[in-house]
């Protein structure tokens, strides 16, 4: 791969374990996080102060810095792992034009409010080529990339040429990479994978079973499947790993905190409870909603979406919508 400097945008446990990744194969990156405690901590001590604390860092391999404009600057290939939340309120701060760059998306939501995928905001919002832009997807926790258990991840990219470069740069000993050119289908199914681990940890916590869960989960890829034909105007390879496989191990894995805030929620927590207590931002409240008001216009048959919205949205009993629920699935 010819050499191109490497940034990480964001300070989370998925922006540390990406870090560590792109240090297999760069001597050194570029790494934006916002908070100068956050960095003056990492720095004195080689680990990520707040996220995967069991990753140890060569410090002297990596430029901190909490200036945006400074790290793309100085960078070629922009990996963006900022909380979908929070990527309006970063990115206005680019002053810098992001035309010549290559921005991967490792954000598994949409823009909130707006109901757009990260790729189309920084499209529209930065004008920054679609051949210039990719996205990964895939089952890949970040807990299990700090263990090195072996991750798949999908790099999805307009430009075979581009997807491909980033695969490269995402490669490990335990982590392999595949290419594909379904960027929207990997997005919208990253997004919606969340909002049915929400619905898996909430049936968890109401005691459904693990028959219950399996259909709950057939019906969920039936969902996507639907949506992204909506959006595509074709059908996507949705048994690929980076579709279904993404969506299993969010909905299972011990490790998922939209599974962890669905069985808070399910427990009789509130919203806002939940997202306090996990401290952590679960994509999937942000998504049902982006989904949900997005769908108004396709109006695709999402009855979980549409059941996870009357809960998380519009305060309903979680018991009464499930059980509405489970008359509709088959």
């Amino acid at each position: 791969m010819e050499h191109c400097r490497v940034a990480v945008l964001g300070s989370g446990s998925w922006a540390t374990a990406l870090a560590k990744i792109i240090l297999h194969n760069e001597q050194h990156i570029n790494w934006f996080m916002r908070r100068q405690e956050a960095i003056d901590d990492f720095v004195q001590t080689g680990k990520n102060p707040d996220y995967l604390y069991q990753v140890p860092f060569d410090v002297s391999r990596i430029n901190f810095s909490s200036d945006i404009n400074e790290v793309i600057t100085n960078s070629d290939i922009l990996v963006v792992a900022i909380p979908s939340p929070y990527v309006k309120l970063v990115t206005k701060k680019i002053r810098r034009s992001l035309r010549r760059k290559v921005v991967v998306s490792a954000v598994k939501g949409m823009i909130p409010d707006e109901n757009i995928t990260i790729t189309d905001y920084l499209h529209i919002r930065f004008d920054v080529p679609e051949e210039q832009l990719a996205v990964i997807a895939g089952p890949c926790h970040a807990e299990e990339i700090a263990l090195e258990h072996l991750s798949y991840l999908t790099i999805g990219s307009a430009d075979p040429d581009k997807a491909t470069m980033v695969a490269e740069l995402l490669s490990a000993p335990y982590v392999h990479t595949t290419t594909s050119d379904d960027v929207n289908g990997l997005e919208y199914s990253s997004v919606m994978k969340n909002i049915y681990a929400i619905a898996a940890g909430m049936c968890h916590s109401l005691r459904y079973g693990d028959n219950f869960q399996a259909v709950l989960i057939s019906n969920a890829v039936q969902e996507i499947q639907r949506f992204i034909a909506a959006n595509n105007g074709v059908p996507s390879n949705i048994d690929a790993s980076g579709y279904l496989g993404d969506v299993l191990v969010t909905s299972y894995s011990k490790f998922s905190r939209n599974r962890q805030f669905g069985q808070m929620v399910g427990m009789g927590y509130s919203v806002k409870a939940a997202q306090m207590e996990m401290q952590m931002v679960a994509e999937g409240y942000y998504g049902t909603k982006c989904i949900y008001d997005a769908n108004q216009l396709l109006h695709v048959s999402l009855p979980i979406v549409e059941a996870m919205y009357d809960i998380l949205y519009n305060h309903k009993s979680p018991t009464i919508i499930i059980q509405q629920l489970t008359k509709k699935l088959k």
